[in-house]
């Protein structure tokens, strides 16, 4: 999640305070170190997991050992800035990581987080000085990008050997996959200069809440991989994801060139209404409704943000720099009213299929696509009639689908990584007549059943879910409940396996009136975004979810009916690949209906499936996808030398557009020819096999009516 933090340059020594070693600012140098908040929150946080999480885990010398490993892995996974020199240095910090968070020392934890700062601009530096050095492409050498599996390097001059080539290989992939004709040698230099450039300044911006955030997430981890604490900023951005709204102007921002650049317009949003931004407008300045401006010209982008952002129905002014305008052109100002904008590419979408069964007739299928569980919590507290939520998005379209007539539903929840449980029982109940969905096992052992109340359904004819490995939690819940009560067909391939319950709570809850005056005392956090929990909010893991036939879906997931092959295994993805996932367990069924049988049903689906299949080209591509993206290369190599890299890429387009003609072939589409721009296939088998088992299954649904 916070591979994308960039990191500024640290100057440390270590000196000794009592037994631990402490990091201490040299002249001339930058560090970075944990303010008072930090150091209370983390306090918090351990004690939190050690008494009141569904593991209890206790801050032991084995529990440090993960955290460590955790965050060495978070900062230099790649193993392309740190030096086994570093590594040693560090090692004295394994034991006793996770015990010093229970005393709110977080100051091992930040030496770690320095030393790689300091290693990663050091390699940005050196970077720069290789980018004039000379280059020889005709001698054969290879590039390892990602050096997960080898060793440390051993010294500060392998590791300069390994920035050489990479400046080398950035060089050669410019010269390879320019568009510009009338590039030449010095312009690739310049373009290679400015993003070095551009990194090195943008990791001098690193402040110490980015190293808070991921070294909690280090601790978290260790313990859970659902159990999470963001810091302000990215409890506000969780929280909006989870309500699928935000309040601002509604424009996607992005940092260019040390400016605030507008990259989208999200439609229905304030910007879209006033029609005065537009693509590429930088913004240079920001002031509230009655303040003066403040130039924002090199901030970092999150500080940016949170000054833009603010409470719906407030005003926001900004200075606009227009798109393609020098630095010196005349500024605009454009005031907005901030609105609530929701998020519309997030949300339930509906499309109508037609698919012609083997019986020879044509039948229509609703598909529902479902990329998350989401719900306004805030509007729905309020009791806004108007609230956002996935049941009352997916309840219109089901009214829509209805009226159109349609033989059967399908919802896919592939890539559907959960949300709010619930949605989850909410949605369940517009297929199944009231019920329990799910069980809940707390942290005292308590096991709550968790039912859909209201009578009645809105869609009671076929249904098919679609689900894939990256289906979790909540979408586990749907499925697991409709495949329980027979309610329809499952289709894809097994899910996750993420069967824990989380709980947000804002860790201002467990700030005590002590702390709150010593936090006082040090200022406070000037970085809190207008809106987002003051202390930050922890995701803890306060539960287990089960089925109603009382079987767990945590590590095991839910397997699918008619099932298709996938590329993503148990070992590599999933929660069966986290070392510190809870295990599968089983509790006593629940009380619940069937709505029928479908066991017959479903061998007669899988048979005309498989003959379906044997037949299939379509099925031969997935089933190649799958092979290429499973082949094991332990650590990929890249040529340097570039008529060898130039034949690699050119094989590889070709072997691309054969792939690709083969699908257009078959579709009836004209082929791809070399020098045109790649076409897109929209080759979705999954999608396409599963309206196949839906057509074979409408008639049987209906004769079993």
């Amino acid at each position: 999640m916070f591979k994308n933090l960039i990191f500024c340059l640290a100057l440390i020594s270590v000196v000794a305070c009592g037994s631990k070693p402490r990091v201490q600012l040299e002249e001339g140098g930058i560090n970075l170190a944990p303010t008072v908040q930090h150091e209370v929150i983390a306090k918090e946080v351990a004690m939190l997991l050690e008494n009141h999480s569904y593991k209890k885990v206790p801050m032991s010398d084995s529990l440090s050992a993960i955290v460590f490993n955790n965050l060495v892995k978070s900062v230099d996974q790649g193993k392309t800035y740190l030096i086994q020199s570093d590594i040693d240095n560090i090692q004295q910090y394994k034991n006793t990581i996770s015990q010093d968070f229970r005393q709110g020392d977080l100051s091992a934890s930040f030496h770690i987080f320095n030393i790689y700062s300091q290693r990663y601009l050091q390699c940005m530096e050196y970077a720069l000085t290789q980018i004039d050095a000379p280059h020889d492409f005709t001698v054969d050498e290879n590039y390892s990008n990602f050096r997960e599996k080898l060793n440390w390097f051993k010294s500060e001059e392998e590791l300069n050997d390994q920035w050489r080539k990479r400046v080398k290989y950035d060089l050669l992939n410019l010269r390879l996959t320019s568009t510009d004709k009338n590039a030449d040698e010095e312009k690739h230099k310049e373009t290679l200069r400015k993003r070095y450039n551009n990194l090195i300044s943008q990791a001098k911006k690193t402040n110490s809440n980015d190293a808070f955030q991921l070294i909690m997430t280090s601790l978290t981890d260790a313990v859970d991989p659902h159990t999470t604490y963001y810091n302000p900023s990215f409890a506000q951005a969780f929280n909006e994801g989870m309500s699928n709204t935000l309040e601002g102007i509604g424009a996607r921002l992005q940092m260019e060139n040390e400016m605030v650049t507008i990259k989208e317009i999200i439609a229905g949003g304030p910007a879209f209404k006033d029609k005065t931004l537009q693509m590429d407008d930088r913004i240079i300045g920001v002031a509230q409704e009655n303040t003066e401006f403040e130039d924002i010209i090199g901030w970092r982008l999150d500080a940016a943000v949170a000054k833009i952002k603010g409470p719906k129905g407030t005003v926001v002014r900004l200075k606009i720099l227009p798109a393609g305008q020098e630095l010196t052109a005349q500024p605009k100002i454009v005031s907005l009213t901030r609105e609530k904008i929701v998020i519309a590419e997030e949300s339930a979408k509906k499309s109508i299929k037609t698919v012609l069964g083997e019986d020879g007739k044509s039948y229509r299928v609703g598909v529902i696509t479902l990329p998350k569980f989401y719900i306004d919590f805030d509007a729905y507290r309020k009791r806004d009639p108007d609230y956002k939520s996935t049941t009352r998005d997916v309840k219109l379209i089901l009214d829509s689908l209805n009226d159109e007539k349609v033989d059967a539903v399908v919802l896919d929840l592939r890539n559907n990584g959960g949300g709010s449980l619930q949605e989850a029982i909410e949605l369940t109940g517009l297929f199944i007549d009231k019920g329990p969905v799910v069980q809940v096992r707390d942290v005292r052992n308590r096991v709550e059943v968790e039912s859909d109340n209201e009578s009645g359904v809105k869609w009671s004819g076929p249904f098919g879910v679609i689900i894939n490995r990256f289906s979790a939690s909540a979408s586990e819940i749907f499925a697991g409940a409709i495949q329980d009560y027979s309610r329809g067909l499952i289709l894809g391939s097994t899910t996750y396996g993420k069967g824990t319950v989380q709980s947000a709570i804002e860790m201002a809850r467990f700030i005590s009136p002590t702390n709150r005056l010593l936090l006082k005392a040090a200022g406070g956090d000037p970085d809190t975004p207008n809106g987002a929990p003051e202390f930050g909010q922890i995701n803890i893991t306060m539960g287990k979810f089960y089925r109603v036939n009382g079987s767990s879906t945590q590590h095991r997931g839910v397997d699918a009916d008619v099932v298709f092959p996938t590329q993503y295994s148990a070992e590599k993805f999933g929660e069966s690949s986290e070392p510190s996932a809870l295990p599968w367990d089983q509790i006593k069924t629940t009380t619940y209906a069937k709505v029928g049988d479908l066991t017959t049903t479903i061998q007669k689906l899988n048979a005309s499936h498989q003959t379906r299949m044997a037949k299939s080209p379509e099925y031969k591509f997935l089933l190649e996808d799958i092979e290429e993206f499973n082949k094991n290369e332990s650590v990929p190599q890249i040529s340097l030398n570039e008529t060898k890299l130039k034949k690699e890429r050119d094989n590889s387009v070709a072997k691309n557009r054969t792939r690709i003609n083969k699908v257009l072939e078959l579709r009836g589409l004209p082929l791809w020819k070399e020098g045109e721009p790649q076409p897109k296939t929209e080759f979705d088998f999954v999608l396409d096999e599963s309206l196949n088992v839906m057509s074979d299954f409408i008639p049987l649904a209906n004769l079993n009516k």
